[in-house]
Protein backbone atom coordinates (compact mmCIF):
# COMPACT_ATOMS: atom_id res chain seq x y z
CA UNK A 1 0.00 0.00 0.00
CA UNK A 2 2.78 2.25 0.82
CA UNK A 3 4.54 1.35 -1.99
CA UNK A 4 1.06 2.51 -4.53
CA UNK A 5 0.91 5.70 -2.67
CA UNK A 6 5.04 6.49 -3.34
CA UNK A 7 4.14 5.41 -6.49
CA UNK A 8 1.29 7.92 -7.24
CA UNK A 9 3.23 10.83 -5.22
CA UNK A 10 5.85 10.10 -7.98
CA UNK A 11 3.63 10.04 -10.91
CA UNK A 12 2.12 13.94 -9.61
CA UNK A 13 5.69 15.13 -9.00
CA UNK A 14 6.40 14.40 -12.64
CA UNK A 15 3.38 15.32 -13.95
CA UNK A 16 3.62 18.68 -12.24
CA UNK A 17 7.22 18.73 -14.01
CA UNK A 18 5.93 17.93 -17.38
CA UNK A 19 4.05 20.61 -17.75
CA UNK A 20 6.11 23.07 -15.84
CA UNK A 21 8.62 22.21 -18.68
CA UNK A 22 6.18 23.11 -21.25
CA UNK A 23 5.49 26.37 -20.14
CA UNK A 24 9.14 27.14 -19.42
CA UNK A 25 9.30 26.05 -23.41
CA UNK A 26 6.45 28.48 -23.88
CA UNK A 27 7.86 31.70 -21.47
CA UNK A 28 8.74 33.66 -24.92
CA UNK A 29 4.76 33.47 -25.42
CA UNK A 30 4.26 34.04 -22.29
CA UNK A 31 5.97 37.19 -21.87
CA UNK A 32 4.62 38.79 -25.16
CA UNK A 33 1.12 37.67 -24.14
CA UNK A 34 1.41 39.65 -20.74
CA UNK A 35 3.16 42.69 -22.48
CA UNK A 36 0.71 42.82 -25.19
CA UNK A 37 -2.31 42.64 -22.38
CA UNK A 38 -0.50 45.13 -20.76
CA UNK A 39 -0.62 48.02 -23.46
CA UNK A 40 -4.19 47.17 -23.91
CA UNK A 41 -4.36 47.85 -19.84
CA UNK A 42 -2.95 50.96 -20.35
CA UNK A 43 -5.13 51.94 -23.46
CA UNK A 44 -8.28 51.04 -21.80
CA UNK A 45 -6.97 53.04 -18.20
CA UNK A 46 -6.40 56.04 -21.11
CA UNK A 47 -10.12 55.33 -22.39
CA UNK A 48 -12.05 56.21 -18.96
CA UNK A 49 -13.47 59.56 -18.44
CA UNK A 50 -12.15 61.14 -15.39
CA UNK A 51 -15.36 60.61 -12.41
CA UNK A 52 -15.23 62.77 -9.12
CA UNK A 53 -17.08 61.90 -6.05
CA UNK A 54 -18.51 64.39 -3.62
CA UNK A 55 -19.48 63.68 -0.13
CA UNK A 56 -21.41 65.49 2.09
CA UNK A 57 -21.87 64.38 5.48
CA UNK A 58 -24.55 65.79 7.79
CA UNK A 59 -26.35 65.05 11.18
CA UNK A 60 -30.35 64.80 11.44
CA UNK A 61 -31.17 66.71 14.85
CA UNK A 62 -34.11 64.73 16.09
CA UNK A 63 -35.96 66.81 18.33
CA UNK A 64 -39.03 64.57 19.08
CA UNK A 65 -38.66 66.18 23.09
CA UNK A 66 -39.08 69.38 21.88
CA UNK A 67 -40.07 71.78 24.84
CA UNK A 68 -43.86 71.74 26.44
CA UNK A 69 -45.31 74.92 27.05
CA UNK A 70 -48.74 74.13 27.18
CA UNK A 71 -48.27 74.96 31.40
CA UNK A 72 -47.49 78.44 30.66
CA UNK A 73 -49.58 79.20 27.94
CA UNK A 74 -53.70 80.02 29.49
CA UNK A 75 -55.59 81.65 26.58
CA UNK A 76 -54.03 78.95 24.05
CA UNK A 77 -55.86 76.22 25.61
CA UNK A 78 -58.99 78.53 26.52
CA UNK A 79 -59.57 78.82 22.72
CA UNK A 80 -58.58 75.40 21.81
CA UNK A 81 -55.01 75.45 20.89
CA UNK A 82 -52.20 72.85 21.53
CA UNK A 83 -49.22 74.28 22.65
CA UNK A 84 -47.44 71.08 23.29
CA UNK A 85 -44.32 70.75 20.93
CA UNK A 86 -43.97 67.30 20.85
CA UNK A 87 -45.16 65.81 17.87
CA UNK A 88 -45.24 62.58 15.62
CA UNK A 89 -43.44 62.77 12.58
CA UNK A 90 -42.82 60.50 9.37
CA UNK A 91 -39.52 61.51 9.17
CA UNK A 92 -36.49 60.10 11.69
CA UNK A 93 -32.59 59.15 10.89
CA UNK A 94 -33.66 55.17 10.15
CA UNK A 95 -35.73 56.62 7.24
CA UNK A 96 -34.15 59.83 6.27
CA UNK A 97 -31.40 57.68 4.54
CA UNK A 98 -34.28 55.92 2.12
CA UNK A 99 -36.26 59.52 2.28
CA UNK A 100 -33.28 61.38 0.08
CA UNK A 101 -33.32 58.81 -2.73
CA UNK A 102 -37.12 58.90 -3.14
CA UNK A 103 -37.97 60.42 -6.74
CA UNK A 104 -39.56 63.57 -4.91
CA UNK A 105 -36.49 65.08 -3.52
CA UNK A 106 -34.55 64.01 -6.40
CA UNK A 107 -37.32 65.75 -8.77
CA UNK A 108 -37.34 68.60 -7.27
CA UNK A 109 -33.18 68.90 -7.19
CA UNK A 110 -33.14 67.87 -10.60
CA UNK A 111 -35.97 70.59 -11.93
CA UNK A 112 -33.42 73.46 -10.16
CA UNK A 113 -31.55 75.99 -11.98
CA UNK A 114 -28.31 76.19 -11.93
CA UNK A 115 -24.81 77.39 -13.47
CA UNK A 116 -22.16 74.64 -14.73
CA UNK A 117 -19.16 75.10 -17.00
CA UNK A 118 -21.14 78.69 -17.72
CA UNK A 119 -24.02 77.79 -18.97
CA UNK A 120 -27.67 78.38 -16.63
CA UNK A 121 -29.75 75.33 -17.45
CA UNK A 122 -31.96 72.58 -15.71
CA UNK A 123 -29.64 69.91 -13.50
CA UNK A 124 -31.86 67.52 -15.48
CA UNK A 125 -30.75 68.83 -18.99
CA UNK A 126 -26.64 68.94 -17.21
CA UNK A 127 -27.24 65.94 -16.42
CA UNK A 128 -28.33 64.80 -19.76
CA UNK A 129 -25.65 66.90 -21.77
CA UNK A 130 -22.74 65.19 -19.03
CA UNK A 131 -23.94 61.54 -19.01
CA UNK A 132 -24.62 61.60 -23.27
CA UNK A 133 -28.28 60.24 -22.26
CA UNK A 134 -30.19 59.32 -25.49
CA UNK A 135 -33.29 61.36 -24.81
CA UNK A 136 -34.10 65.35 -25.77
CA UNK A 137 -33.32 68.07 -23.35
CA UNK A 138 -36.10 69.22 -21.36
CA UNK A 139 -37.41 73.01 -22.38
CA UNK A 140 -40.25 75.40 -21.34
CA UNK A 141 -42.44 73.87 -24.54
CA UNK A 142 -41.93 70.31 -23.47
CA UNK A 143 -44.89 68.57 -21.94
CA UNK A 144 -45.43 67.98 -18.53
CA UNK A 145 -45.71 63.86 -19.27
CA UNK A 146 -42.52 64.34 -20.91
CA UNK A 147 -40.98 65.63 -18.60
CA UNK A 148 -41.88 63.60 -15.89
CA UNK A 149 -41.03 60.77 -18.07
CA UNK A 150 -37.45 61.91 -18.75
CA UNK A 151 -37.08 62.81 -14.72
CA UNK A 152 -38.32 59.28 -13.48
CA UNK A 153 -35.60 57.83 -15.79
CA UNK A 154 -33.01 60.05 -14.79
CA UNK A 155 -34.33 59.27 -10.89
CA UNK A 156 -33.90 55.45 -11.60
CA UNK A 157 -30.64 55.84 -12.85
CA UNK A 158 -28.80 58.14 -10.12
CA UNK A 159 -30.29 55.93 -7.36
CA UNK A 160 -28.30 52.96 -9.25
CA UNK A 161 -25.52 54.23 -10.27
CA UNK A 162 -24.82 57.46 -9.26
CA UNK A 163 -25.79 58.23 -5.33
CA UNK A 164 -25.39 56.35 -2.42
CA UNK A 165 -26.47 57.34 1.57
CA UNK A 166 -24.81 55.41 4.55
CA UNK A 167 -24.60 55.97 7.92
CA UNK A 168 -21.11 56.78 8.44
CA UNK A 169 -20.88 56.74 12.27
CA UNK A 170 -23.67 55.29 14.25
CA UNK A 171 -22.58 56.60 17.89
CA UNK A 172 -21.78 60.14 16.10
CA UNK A 173 -25.14 59.56 14.23
CA UNK A 174 -23.37 61.24 11.17
CA UNK A 175 -24.68 60.03 7.50
CA UNK A 176 -22.49 60.41 4.11
CA UNK A 177 -24.53 61.67 0.93
CA UNK A 178 -22.00 60.79 -1.73
CA UNK A 179 -22.77 61.45 -5.78
CA UNK A 180 -20.12 60.68 -8.90
CA UNK A 181 -20.20 62.69 -12.18
CA UNK A 182 -18.08 63.19 -14.99
CA UNK A 183 -18.46 66.59 -13.92
CA UNK A 184 -16.92 67.29 -10.36
CA UNK A 185 -19.42 70.68 -10.28
CA UNK A 186 -22.44 69.04 -11.57
CA UNK A 187 -21.44 66.40 -8.36
CA UNK A 188 -20.85 69.50 -5.90
CA UNK A 189 -23.87 71.34 -6.78
CA UNK A 190 -26.58 68.16 -7.11
CA UNK A 191 -25.06 66.82 -3.47
CA UNK A 192 -25.72 70.78 -1.93
CA UNK A 193 -29.12 71.00 -3.85
CA UNK A 194 -30.44 67.58 -2.57
CA UNK A 195 -29.86 68.26 1.20
CA UNK A 196 -31.34 71.49 0.63
CA UNK A 197 -34.62 69.49 -0.83
CA UNK A 198 -34.94 67.18 2.19
CA UNK A 199 -34.06 69.73 5.33
CA UNK A 200 -37.13 72.10 3.83
CA UNK A 201 -39.25 69.01 3.67
CA UNK A 202 -37.95 68.02 6.75
CA UNK A 203 -38.46 71.01 8.34
CA UNK A 204 -42.01 71.52 7.13
CA UNK A 205 -43.17 68.55 8.42
CA UNK A 206 -41.55 68.83 11.79
CA UNK A 207 -42.78 72.21 12.67
CA UNK A 208 -46.18 71.73 10.73
CA UNK A 209 -48.21 71.71 13.92
CA UNK A 210 -46.42 74.92 15.79
CA UNK A 211 -46.88 76.82 12.64
CA UNK A 212 -50.70 75.66 12.28
CA UNK A 213 -50.66 76.72 15.56
CA UNK A 214 -48.83 80.53 15.31
CA UNK A 215 -50.79 81.01 12.30
CA UNK A 216 -54.23 80.46 14.00
CA UNK A 217 -53.53 82.77 17.37
CA UNK A 218 -52.35 85.55 15.23
CA UNK A 219 -55.88 85.06 12.98
CA UNK A 220 -57.35 85.16 16.57
CA UNK A 221 -55.85 88.03 17.64
CA UNK A 222 -56.46 90.13 14.68
CA UNK A 223 -60.56 89.18 15.52
CA UNK A 224 -59.93 90.33 19.07
CA UNK A 225 -58.02 93.40 18.41
CA UNK A 226 -60.61 94.32 15.77
CA UNK A 227 -63.32 93.92 18.45
CA UNK A 228 -61.37 96.17 20.97
CA UNK A 229 -61.42 98.95 18.62
CA UNK A 230 -65.32 98.26 18.13
CA UNK A 231 -65.66 98.05 22.02
CA UNK A 232 -63.67 101.37 22.46
CA UNK A 233 -65.67 103.10 20.07
CA UNK A 234 -69.15 102.29 21.63
CA UNK A 235 -67.62 102.89 25.24
CA UNK A 236 -65.96 106.69 24.07
CA UNK A 237 -69.48 107.52 22.27
CA UNK A 238 -71.47 106.21 25.07
CA UNK A 239 -69.61 108.27 27.71
CA UNK A 240 -69.65 111.45 25.45
CA UNK A 241 -73.52 111.38 25.37
CA UNK A 242 -73.29 110.92 29.25
CA UNK A 243 -71.16 113.35 30.02
CA UNK A 244 -73.53 115.81 28.12
CA UNK A 245 -75.56 118.09 30.29
CA UNK A 246 -78.58 116.85 31.69
CA UNK A 247 -81.66 118.09 33.76
CA UNK A 248 -82.60 115.96 36.90
CA UNK A 249 -85.69 115.31 34.78
CA UNK A 250 -83.74 113.70 31.50
CA UNK A 251 -81.47 111.73 33.45
CA UNK A 252 -81.07 108.33 32.36
CA UNK A 253 -80.35 105.76 34.00
CA UNK A 254 -79.71 103.14 31.26
CA UNK A 255 -77.07 105.11 29.37
CA UNK A 256 -74.97 104.69 32.73
CA UNK A 257 -75.55 100.74 32.92
CA UNK A 258 -74.61 100.42 29.23
CA UNK A 259 -71.24 102.50 29.84
CA UNK A 260 -70.24 99.76 32.44
CA UNK A 261 -71.47 97.21 30.33
CA UNK A 262 -69.11 98.43 27.78
CA UNK A 263 -66.16 99.25 30.26
CA UNK A 264 -66.36 95.95 31.05
CA UNK A 265 -66.37 94.27 28.04
CA UNK A 266 -63.63 96.74 26.89
CA UNK A 267 -61.57 95.44 29.95
CA UNK A 268 -62.44 91.53 29.14
CA UNK A 269 -61.20 92.11 25.80
CA UNK A 270 -58.03 94.40 26.33
CA UNK A 271 -56.93 91.23 28.91
CA UNK A 272 -57.89 88.77 26.02
CA UNK A 273 -55.82 90.65 23.23
CA UNK A 274 -52.42 90.86 25.43
CA UNK A 275 -52.91 86.98 26.51
CA UNK A 276 -53.25 86.04 22.68
CA UNK A 277 -50.03 88.32 22.43
CA UNK A 278 -48.07 86.27 25.34
CA UNK A 279 -49.18 83.19 23.37
CA UNK A 280 -48.20 84.29 19.97
CA UNK A 281 -44.49 84.53 21.24
CA UNK A 282 -44.65 81.70 22.75
CA UNK A 283 -45.58 79.82 19.90
CA UNK A 284 -42.72 81.17 17.89
CA UNK A 285 -40.63 80.27 20.68
CA UNK A 286 -41.73 76.92 20.10
CA UNK A 287 -41.45 77.12 16.68
CA UNK A 288 -37.69 78.31 16.93
CA UNK A 289 -36.84 75.49 19.05
CA UNK A 290 -37.70 73.26 16.45
CA UNK A 291 -35.22 74.44 13.20
CA UNK A 292 -32.74 73.47 11.94
CA UNK A 293 -33.61 69.57 11.64
CA UNK A 294 -30.79 68.90 9.54
CA UNK A 295 -26.93 70.25 10.35
CA UNK A 296 -24.25 69.79 7.83
CA UNK A 297 -20.87 68.71 8.88
CA UNK A 298 -18.72 68.99 6.05
CA UNK A 299 -19.63 70.31 2.26
CA UNK A 300 -17.38 69.17 -0.87
CA UNK A 301 -15.06 71.27 -2.01
CA UNK A 302 -13.76 71.64 -5.20
CA UNK A 303 -11.29 69.88 -6.65
CA UNK A 304 -12.78 66.78 -6.81
CA UNK A 305 -10.83 63.19 -6.44
CA UNK A 306 -10.52 61.25 -8.87
CA UNK A 307 -12.02 58.27 -8.39
CA UNK A 308 -10.78 56.45 -11.45
CA UNK A 309 -8.41 53.51 -11.12
CA UNK A 310 -4.88 54.24 -11.53
CA UNK A 311 -3.49 53.40 -15.06
CA UNK A 312 -0.62 50.67 -13.06
CA UNK A 313 -3.56 48.90 -11.96
CA UNK A 314 -5.76 48.23 -15.17
CA UNK A 315 -2.12 47.63 -16.37
CA UNK A 316 -1.41 44.72 -13.88
CA UNK A 317 -5.23 43.54 -14.46
CA UNK A 318 -4.65 43.10 -17.82
CA UNK A 319 -1.02 41.53 -17.44
CA UNK A 320 -2.85 39.13 -14.93
CA UNK A 321 -5.53 38.03 -17.84
CA UNK A 322 -3.37 37.55 -20.36
CA UNK A 323 -1.14 35.40 -18.83
CA UNK A 324 -3.71 33.15 -16.89
CA UNK A 325 -5.42 33.02 -20.18
CA UNK A 326 -2.14 31.94 -22.13
CA UNK A 327 -1.46 29.66 -19.59
CA UNK A 328 -4.39 27.99 -19.59
CA UNK A 329 -4.37 27.14 -23.31
CA UNK A 330 -0.89 25.54 -22.54
CA UNK A 331 -2.01 23.84 -20.06
CA UNK A 332 -5.37 22.39 -21.59
CA UNK A 333 -3.59 21.95 -25.00
CA UNK A 334 -0.97 19.50 -23.39
CA UNK A 335 -3.54 17.92 -20.98
CA UNK A 336 -5.21 17.39 -24.35
CA UNK A 337 -2.21 15.88 -26.74
CA UNK A 338 -1.37 13.98 -23.43
CA UNK A 339 -4.63 12.52 -23.52
CA UNK A 340 -4.28 11.32 -26.95
CA UNK A 341 -1.12 9.72 -26.80
CA UNK A 342 -2.37 7.48 -24.43
CA UNK A 343 -4.95 6.31 -26.41
CA UNK A 344 -2.62 5.75 -29.25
Amino acid sequence: MKNNDKASFKDIIITISDYKNELKKQLLLIISIAIIFSLLGFGFSKLQENKYKAVLSFIVDDQSDSPDLSSISGMANMVGFNMGGSSSSSFSQQNIIERLKTRNIIAKTLNKKDTIDGKLDLLLNHYIRINSLECNEVSDSSSKYYNDSVTSGVWLRIIDRDMEVLLQNNEANIINLSFESLNAEFAKIFTEIVIDEMSEMYIDDRTEKSRNTLNDLENRSAAIKSELRLAEDKLTKKQDENNKPKSRYNFDRSGILEEGRLLREVKILNATYLESRKNIELATMNLLTETPLIQIVDNPVLPLENINRHWLFWVLIFSFLGVFTVCFIIILRKLVRDSLSEEV
